[in-house]
């Protein structure tokens, strides 16, 4: 009986721990759960004669086989367990008024309650009522997150039948197979859509930042335009007339060059990640980068068009080219006031670093707004209206704005919040590398520092000893005029090491002229989208023997 008992008795507590397990896990149970693989050992008897033997041998496999047969009933019951349904039947829940269903791989959902609080808009998501997820996870590939796969578990509520079979074929085309071909060297985020930045060692090579290894932040396709068809709607004021410019209508306006760094809201998210997690890309240190750009002030062609500054509050919205499935442009808005102001040097940009745009930057026309965050600078431009609010898009309304530490995503209100446009001061460490062996004798800090609104950045501190001491970095780069400050400076600091030390916490920060300085730690400043980190970056190193 004891044998018996070992044979068995883990068999039973398996079978007892699974009895609530889900269908999809019971087969992996049932297969590979070492529990309930017959042991040689168990079947090896010392003493008694073969008949004795046979005996327990025979009782041992028919215990384990009765715990086998009711665990295997248990796992049929509980694949047994989900309603089916056809496909006719979630596609007639397509409205509110039936019931919104959707479907993504054999799974149902009803996400009725879920379509009004979808961060897209309700018009988006109703675009799949009654069908199929997976054409707009292509288009829209963050879904394909595991987050969002736990929200839209909460609505399951069954299985497609096994008996209907999905087309043979799809007859959605793949968005993004039009997309340029990418370089290399960069460190990939997402694909469909693409983003990425340079490797840490490749950013601060050189003060301006070469085409190729420029950090992409996409959200839809990259449009394909024909630069000879290509035209501008700049909308006229009230009684006015609007224009529709050409690229050669564009050159004709004077051509206005300046050096703009351009910065995510999320560069450095994940960092925050490390501290609580947040929702967004994965970004290092990379998403940001510097370019020489080219082409005719937003004031003249504003100017152009008959607008002018006024006493209420107005906003320049930008509409690119790249939209989703419903017609809805990227979007982004500016101030007025910014816009029209020819100090703020905004452009309508076709030239970067002294070339045609390439097309993942906004080929033939984009947005450039020195000192304001990289979702401003709208790609792929088309249209230009002056309008009493800020810019309806998504983009601008329910994304890129920064919330208390305290603020979750049960209690979020976008509404109470202002557009990111300002960026914060900003430093971090490009040389070493995190984990990095370096020699002894002598270390080489290198980094960028940068600070949004114009505001020159006069100073980099850096600390060996993980913030007790601190030394001033060389500045590099561009002299930078006071509130035009619209590009980074580049740093380094070559300090000798004391001997006998066998590692190094490397701590960066920046002041700007308006005595701006970066936070010690993400805390404080953490926020569920992950934007604005700007806390003192920290490199840890070994120093070798």
């Amino acid at each position: 009986m004891l044998l018996l008992h070992r044979a068995v008795a883990p068999g039973l507590q398996q079978a007892y721990r699974l009895k609530s397990t889900p269908a999809r896990l019971c087969i992996r149970a049932c297969c590979t759960n070492d529990s309930f693989q017959p042991q040689r050992s168990s079947f090896t008897f010392s003493g008694g004669n073969s008949s004795t033997r046979r005996w327990r041998v025979m009782g041992t496999l028919l215990g384990l086989g009765a715990v086998l047969a009711c665990h295997d009933q248990q796992c049929r019951a509980s694949q047994e367990s989900p309603r089916r349904y056809t496909r006719e039947e979630v596609k007639s829940h397509c409205s509110p008024e039936t019931g919104v269903w959707v479907t993504l791989g054999s799974e149902v959902f009803d996400i009725t309650e879920f379509v009004d609080i979808h961060p897209g808009g309700a018009s988006k998501l109703m675009l799949a009522a009654g069908g199929p997820l997976e054409p707009f996870w292509a288009l829209y590939a963050v879904h394909n997150q595991p987050h969002v796969r736990e929200i839209l578990a909460q609505y399951k509520i069954g299985e497609l039948s096994p008996d209907d079979k999905a087309p043979s074929i799809l007859k959605t085309s793949d968005p993004y197979m039009d997309d340029p071909i990418r370089h290399s060297a960069l460190k990939v985020n997402t694909q469909c859509p693409f983003n990425a930045e340079p490797p840490p060692e490749l950013l601060t090579e050189n003060y301006i930042t070469p085409n190729p290894i420029f950090f992409t932040r996409n959200h839809l396709p990259v449009p394909n335009v024909d630069p000879d068809t290509y035209r501008l709607n700049v909308v006229g004021p009230p009684g006015g007339q609007s224009l529709c410019l050409s690229l050669d209508d564009l050159y004709q306006f004077p051509k206005h060059e300046i050096t703009v760094t351009l910065q995510c809201a999320g560069n450095r998210r994940s960092e925050m990640t490390q501290f609580k997690e947040v929702r967004g890309l994965e970004w290092s240190l990379g998403a940001i980068s510097t370019a020489r750009w080219a082409g005719a002030r937003l004031c003249d062609v504003l100017a152009q068009a008959g607008h002018q500054l006024c006493e209420t509050e107005a906003h320049v919205c930008f509409e690119g080219l790249d939209s989703d499935p419903t017609g809805a442009a990227y979007g982004a808005s500016i101030p007025l006031a910014r816009a029209m102001d020819p100090e703020a040097e905004v452009l309508l940009a076709y030239e970067m670093n002294g070339q045609p745009l390439p097309r993942d930057h906004g080929f033939p026309v984009r947005v450039v707004v020195p000192g304001v965050v990289g979702a401003r600078h709208v790609k792929w431009l088309g249209k230009v209206s002056v309008e009493p609010e800020e810019s309806f898009s998504h983009w601008q309304r329910r994304d890129y704005k920064g919330f208390s530490p305290s603020v979750d995503w049960d209690t979020v209100d976008f509404d109470s919040a202002p557009s990111i446009q300002e960026l914060p001061i900003q430093s971090a460490i490009t040389q070493p590398k995190e984990g990095e062996i370096i020699g002894s004798g002598e270390v080489t800090v290198k980094g960028y520092a940068w600070s949004g609104g114009g505001r020159a950045v006069v100073r980099v501190d850096v600390s060996l000893d993980g913030g007790l001491t601190w030394q001033v970095a060389e500045l590099e780069g561009e002299e930078q005029r006071a509130r035009k400050a619209w590009a980074w400076r580049l740093w380094h600091l070559q300090a000798p090491l004391p001997a006998g030390i066998k590692e190094l916490n490397i701590v960066c920060k920046a002041v700007d002229e308006s005595y701006n300085v970066q936070p010690d730690t993400v805390a404080p400043i953490w926020n569920l989208r992950g934007v604005l980190n700007n806390a003192w970056h920290r490199v840890h190193v070994h120093v070798a023997p």
